[in-house]
């Protein structure tokens, strides 16, 4: 009492000391992403507040933003993607960090969509001789040019397997059951299944074209919107693959078959029994360097395209599945 005056509080104010403390590992990775997510233009100050200045929050929420509301819906209800931005790899299992100061752009599939095309197929032909081969084609080639699905072609290797598996176990020859996938296909498939791709291409694109107008001219549109995402590759990198050491190819995004229990369904349901026993490499990965503005916009480039051909082939299913419920209550019309 004698040394120190008196004072009224015995403790000092805190007010404006801040209450908490967050830190990141590797935090200086984490806010060069934020800075070049806003140099890109997809967040801003406002973005920041409303992110309480979390920068983890942050980069979501401008990733997100990125995507819009209304596309992410639509691929959530057809889809099952995970989108990551990481600086670790996946390595035997078990998350390796990368040593070179990238950041990798990644998105895996972990529930495939479900495109049905027989009854569509079969009313394009009713419309025109050749429509129904021509849309199939230009569609199906066009996905497994950019995309992992699981279509005629997985279904037939599948076959081919069983069969010589049979072979090789003859004693047991009758407990085999062959799913016969050609038997799957409408007839105007099964008689081009030997075309020439590249006659064949011209020969659709004239077909398609003919028919832009007509009473199924929505298919036609999104089929002509997907065909100019798969025209070129992603330039997506490869080397991702090498360094995470994946057992398998990326998890189908999208099974394609002609009605809900044929063959190729059949096929398919028999591998996936399989599928999650094995590491599957990302749908597609993108390797980038914050600091460096060309490669970010590089990545945000390959991961925008990629989620407008997934957005595209949604818009495609979802037209024919409304497509088939009008068929069911037996109303007709413009498609």
């Amino acid at each position: 009492m004698t040394l120190v005056p008196t004072f009224a509080q015995s403790l000092p104010v805190l007010d404006g000391v801040p209450a908490e403390y967050t830190h990141e590992l590797y935090a200086g990775l984490l806010y060069e992403l934020c800075v070049a997510l806003a140099r890109e233009g997809l967040a801003d100050a406002e973005t920041w507040r409303s992110a309480k200045e979390n920068a983890v929050a942050f980069a979501q929420r401008a990733i997100l933003d990125a995507v819009g509301k209304e596309c992410l819906e639509v691929l959530e209800r057809n889809i099952e993607y995970h989108l990551a931005v990481s600086d670790a790899l996946e390595r035997n299992g078990e998350e390796t960090t990368r040593s070179d100061g990238r950041l990798v752009l990644s998105i895996e599939c972990s529930a495939s969509g479900f495109l049905k095309l027989g009854p569509a197929i079969e009313a394009l032909e009713r419309e025109a001789p050749g429509l129904g081969a021509a849309f199939y084609w230009t569609l199906i080639d066009g996905l497994y040019r950019v995309l992992r699905i699981y279509g005629h072609e997985e279904a037939f290797e599948y076959e081919d397997r069983l069969r010589d598996y049979a072979v090789q176990d003859s004693e047991n020859l009758e407990q085999y059951e062959f799913p016969e996938v050609e038997k799957a296909f409408p007839e105007c498939i099964r008689r081009t299944l030997k075309r020439d791709p590249a006659q064949f291409a011209r020969q659709a694109c004239r077909t398609l074209r003919r028919h832009r107008k007509g009473n199924y001219r929505k298919w036609i549109e999104q089929l002509t919107r997907i065909r100019w995402f798969t025209r070129h590759p992603l330039w997506a990198d490869r080397t991702l693959a090498e360094e995470g050491e994946y057992d398998d190819p990326p998890l189908p995004s999208l099974v394609v078959a002609f009605h809900e229990q044929d063959a190729i369904v059949a096929c398919f349901d028999e591998e996936r029994q399989y599928m999650l026993e094995a590491s599957h490499e990302p749908a597609i990965g993108v390797a980038f360097s914050p600091r460096k503005p060309d490669e970010v916009h590089h990545a945000l480039r390959v991961g925008r395209r990629f989620v407008a051909l997934n957005l595209a082939v949604c818009a495609l299913l979802e037209e024919i599945e409304r497509w088939e419920k009008q068929e069911e209550k037996g109303h007709g019309g413009t498609r």
